[in-house]
């Protein structure tokens, strides 16, 4: 039976790309902010670009945070992509103002301290081998980058499952924690390697 996914449009992230992806991937794929169509769907997907900030208060304008927050608590599965993945942490501290997030994932979200920013391009992961969403994945897998900001306090994530990447100092790539899975890499950008891991992650609902 094909799966129903359901990406949330708040405003923010590659919604038409990301859809497109996620068909190929097998999925039946609706883009809505119809907070009903995305509590029902057997997946959520909330994605997210530019600033912290602006994506918790997209979030917020429709008040998606509680559904959000029952669909994990229920044990349905939700993929967080790029900033979509930084909201799901405790806050955000962009530019000297810290914006609380949605809390569901310990720890906060940070502006890397490498020498070249933003981490934009390709670039390895290390992933541990209980991953489901890196099963199958070869271990020189490659992944579409576009950041500035990222969650480094990796201690705080050791009840998780993380998989790893570095620039100039190492940082959550992927978390799968439950139900609950987010990625910092674009998987809708990332060729063959990112159709794997939406493929795993869609084979898993």
């Amino acid at each position: 039976m094909t799966k129903r996914v359901v990406i949330l449009d708040y405003g923010s992230g590659n919604l038409r790309s990301a859809e497109r992806a996620l068909e190929r991937a097998g999925a039946d794929v609706t883009v809505t902010p119809d907070l009903t169509a995305a509590a029902d769907a057997d997946g959520l997907v909330v994605p997210g670009v530019g600033a912290f900030a602006a994506c918790m208060a997209g979030v917020e304008a429709i008040d998606a945070g509680p559904m959000i927050a029952e669909r994990v608590a229920a044990g349905r599965p939700v993929l967080g992509i790029c900033v979509g993945m930084q909201i799901f942490f405790e806050y955000g501290d962009e530019h000297g103002t810290v914006t609380k997030g949605l809390g569901l994932l310990p720890g906060g979200v940070t502006r890397l301290t490498a020498e070249r920013i933003p981490h934009m391009g390709w670039n390895t992961v290390t992933a541990p081998p209980e991953s489901r969403l890196m099963d199958g994945m070869p271990d020189d897998a490659r992944f579409y980058f576009v950041h500035s900001y990222g969650a480094s306090g990796l201690d705080a994530l050791r009840d998780a499952v993380v998989t790893t990447a570095a620039h100039d100092e190492p940082f959550a790539a992927v978390v799968e924690h439950g139900p609950l899975s987010v990625a910092q890499f674009h998987p809708e950008k990332s060729g063959d390697t990112g159709a794997r891991l939406l493929r795993n992650w869609i084979d898993g609902l």
